[in-house]
């Protein structure tokens, strides 16, 4: 494993085309864990839109730990799903700490997991609130803890959803 997040280290500023099925012993340890610790996970996406939840779906045994979760893509969307304040979401932006944080934590207590990740950033091309292409908050609320952290990928669009994936599922695992 310590050999695909070093691959991956080097993968976040690179442009050359991303490859998200090279990390699939990840995917494939990751549920197996939280399958071991009889424990849920959900998620609320917005860049990734849905993607993050897919590739978890995608791997074996994925009903025992996957619940269901949210794609929130838009802020109204944010606000009505996931029962987050119009007010603080235009206030500290849908690329922010706060929003990828309140996204794990509001998409863990709706659907009653003990894991949630919220994705939130800037897919591009465009840059969106200030941030450029490629700023991504993730965060990832475990049962005891809560952690978020700011990226900034290099790549196309796709490349960019992938890296945000792949980054989800190594900060879970760093908390597994």
């Amino acid at each position: 494993m310590h050999e695909l997040i070093q691959q991956f280290t080097t993968a976040i500023a690179s442009k050359e085309p991303f490859k998200l099925t090279a990390y699939q012993p990840l995917f494939q340890q990751t549920v197996h864990s939280l399958t071991q610790h009889h424990q849920t996970i959900t998620a609320a996406e917005s860049l990734t839109a849905g993607l993050f939840q897919a590739t978890l779906a995608a791997i074996s045994g994925a009903s025992a730990v996957l619940k269901g979760g949210f794609v929130t893509y838009s802020l109204e969307m944010k606000a009505q799903l996931l029962n987050l304040p119009v007010a603080k979401l235009q206030h500290y932006g849908v690329v922010s700490r706060w929003t990828a944080e309140q996204m794990a934590q509001q998409s863990a207590h709706l659907i009653h997991s003990e894991w949630g990740v919220g994705l939130t950033g800037v897919a591009g091309p465009d840059s969106l609130e200030g941030q450029q292409a490629g700023t991504v908050w993730i965060a990832v609320k475990g049962p005891n803890s809560l952690k978020a952290q700011q990226f900034h990928f290099s790549g196309s669009r796709n490349d960019v959803r992938q890296k945000s994936v792949v980054a989800a599922f190594i900060m879970i695992t760093d908390e597994l």
